[in-house]
């Protein structure tokens, strides 16, 4: 299990979870890993602290997106790395995730983390939340 590199910009993360190929991966930007990065020193927060990619109930879409910093994993987390960033994903949440874009988008339309999940059916206009 070995992250690669996808072009110059984009880094394919494998899940780890028994049954899965490459279409599984997950995929962050160079992009998104930077700004992460970014945040983490201008807020503060420690090297070792990992990056928790989530899902939970709600939004106008049934599930919504999460994300932010935690100081350690939880029993059932998947750990994953890549450019110097762990991410911790909860093994629910995996299931939702798998083949999932992270990004971030710092253009005219707006700035932040985007999410570009196969597996959404459904989603909102802002993009925060989508059903399956």
């Amino acid at each position: 299990m070995s992250v690669a590199m996808i072009g110059a910009d984009v880094v394919s993360i494998p899940t780890g979870v028994t049954g899965t190929d490459d279409n599984d991966n997950i995929i962050v930007t160079m992009k998104a890993l930077t700004e992460v990065k970014k945040i983490k020193e201008q807020n503060g927060i420690a090297d070792d602290y990992g990056l928790r990619l989530g899902v939970k109930g709600g939004g106008c879409s049934g599930m919504s997106y999460t994300l932010g910093f935690d100081a350690a994993t939880k029993e059932a987390d998947l750990v994953l790395s890549a450019d110097g960033v762990r991410i911790f994903i909860d093994a629910k949440s995996m299931f939702y995730l798998m083949g999932m874009t992270l990004d971030f988008s710092d253009g005219l339309m707006g700035k932040g983390f985007t999410f570009n999940n196969p597996n959404a059916t459904k989603t909102c206009g802002c993009g925060s939340s989508f059903g399956v």
